[in-house]
């Protein structure tokens, strides 16, 4: 009976530690220790043992598998790549392709949902950056960077299968202003890693705008002391 037992735990774990711990059962029955208690034992000892030596890389691949790529394939699943929110609520953010992910130096890919009454902030970055609307309908809010403050911006309708670019460092911000239907968009920026200037207001001067670098979907895998490049 103790043999099929063990034979189980056998083929579960590693060969050598399974026929250790079957060798060492075999010998403590042989010299007269109890089998109830050696059947407590034994198995919790080996399932700790398994269960910890499995988890601690598996716990580091997911903490290193968001700020790498090592080890996916060239070609992914979208819906399968790292989302979240970033404690704004009614966004879906995934970066596609990036600086901190794949090494990219030139441009970052992303692909961001935005449910109905939800926006950016109003910022502005030094970098180029082109948008294409994949889904549903909202307004472009955009403001030059020639004035003091932004002012008054501009109100563009921007919706499905429409595509517009915003100018270094102009001042903007995308609404979902479609109550029925979520805004997705494609975000392709230059100069990777983003650093964006945040306003308070459309009338708040530039000089006065705070600094997010590095931006939320970046914190985790880049920690720089922050520059103001205005």
């Amino acid at each position: 009976m103790a043999k099929q037992e063990w034979f189980y735990l056998d083929i579960l774990g590693p060969w050598a530690l399974g026929h250790w711990i079957s060798f060492y059962k075999e010998e403590k029955l042989e010299d007269g220790f109890s089998r109830s208690s050696e059947k407590m034992v034994g198995p919790c000892l080996f399932q700790f043992f398994f269960f910890f030596i499995n988890f601690l890389p598996f716990s580091q691949t997911l903490e290193a598998s968001h700020c790498s790529i090592k080890g996916l394939p060239l070609v992914r699943n979208i819906s399968e790549l790292p989302q979240d929110n970033y404690g704004r609520g009614g966004l879906s953010h995934i970066t596609v392709a990036g600086s901190l992910l794949h090494g990219l130096k030139e441009v970052e890919i992303w692909l961001q949902t935005f449910s109905p009454g939800s926006r950016t902030p109003i910022h502005r970055h030094s970098c180029e950056e082109v948008f294409v609307v994949l889904k549903g309908s909202g307004t472009l809010y955009l403001a030059s960077s020639s004035h003091k403050y932004p002012g008054k911006p501009q109100e563009h309708f921007i919706f499905s299968n429409s595509t517009f670019h915003i100018p270094v460092n102009d001042v903007h911000q995308v609404w979902n202003t479609n109550e029925y239907e979520d805004l997705q968009m494609l975000a392709i920026i230059s100069r990777p890693p983003i650093k964006v200037f945040i306003y308070e207001d459309w009338f708040m001067p530039h000089t006065a705008a705070k600094l997010k670098f590095p931006y939320y979907w970046d914190e985790q895998c880049l920690q720089e002391p922050q520059k103001d490049e205005l």
